[in-house]
């Protein structure tokens, strides 16, 4: 096997408790639902992507749990593996599901939290 053909994959891991990326994407084309692996007949019919990150990476699966239960947004993706959540809904849904994360991960658990972006 040539040197071109392994993949070699480097992820850091920094210690401590913080919520790194948290954007909502208002009315996004059908092609990005397609590319984040969304089905559009399912989720395009939603005016808002939200995408979020988190340290360490098992809390996005508590993150998934407050989005789901704090407002109308649905789980396009979670994984624990990388901290990544993505929500779909109304950009109010969205917005909601990630005020409410951001005040649960703050006041309870003592992360760090980056602001609720928009584009």
């Amino acid at each position: 096997m040539e040197m071109h053909d392994k993949m070699r994959i480097i992820q850091e891991f920094v210690p401590g408790k913080q919520i790194t990326l948290c954007h909502i994407i208002a009315n996004p084309g059908e092609t990005l639902y397609v590319k984040l692996g969304l089905d559009p007949k399912v989720d395009y019919t939603r005016s808002a992507i939200g995408v979020f990150t988190v340290i360490p990476y098992e809390s996005a699966v508590i993150a998934a749990d407050i989005a789901m239960k704090s407002s109308g947004a649905e789980i396009g993706f979670v994984d624990r593996f990388t901290g990544t959540l993505i929500i779909t809904g109304s950009v109010s849904s969205v917005e909601a599901a990630f005020n409410a994360i951001n005040d649960y991960f703050k006041n309870r658990l003592g992360y760090i939290c980056c602001d609720v972006t928009k584009t």
